[in-house]
């Protein structure tokens, strides 16, 4: 199973962010010509990451800007503010394995912990990192181009 490509377009998004606020005006535009996203899911996702008080937005000529210092902003935050998972978690199960067969009726409980340790961890890897380490090493490949 997959996580929505929403997450990677919401990182990018906030990076642009970061690095062009103060040489233009950050709008869905600038973001769409970035992401290579069409703008009315460029603003979807600005109102998501909005309503978890990650961006601030002005409609017409404001642009968007970070809410709060890159440092606070971790991987996580932006996660779980795009609704990368649905409640039943990262891995979803197959619906109607057959209770008939030995390994379809134990299958789920051979394999619910495992799953749930792996989502665990890699969320536990979103919260250590901050979006600051990524606009870091953003800038740095920038520099080096």
């Amino acid at each position: 199973m997959q996580i929505t490509s929403k997450f990677t377009v919401a990182v990018h998004i906030l990076t642009c962010i970061d690095i062009f606020d103060g040489q233009m005006r950050v709008t869905s535009d600038v973001l769409s010509g970035s992401t290579g996203i069409n703008a009315v899911i460029i603003r979807n996702v600005l109102g998501q990451l909005r309503n978890a008080g990650i961006v601030e937005t002005r409609q017409g000529s404001g642009g968007a800007h970070l809410a709060k210092p890159l440092d606070e902003i971790t991987l996580y935050d932006i996660y779980k503010a795009v609704d990368c998972v649905d409640d039943e978690g990262l891995f979803h199960f197959h619906e109607n394995p057959n209770v008939e067969c030995p390994v379809g009726r134990n299958i789920h409980k051979a394999m619910d912990g495992r799953l749930a340790a792996a989502q665990s961890a890699l969320e536990n890897e979103l919260k250590g990192t901050t979006l600051a380490e990524v606009v870091a090493d953003t800038r740095r490949i920038i520099d080096a181009e």
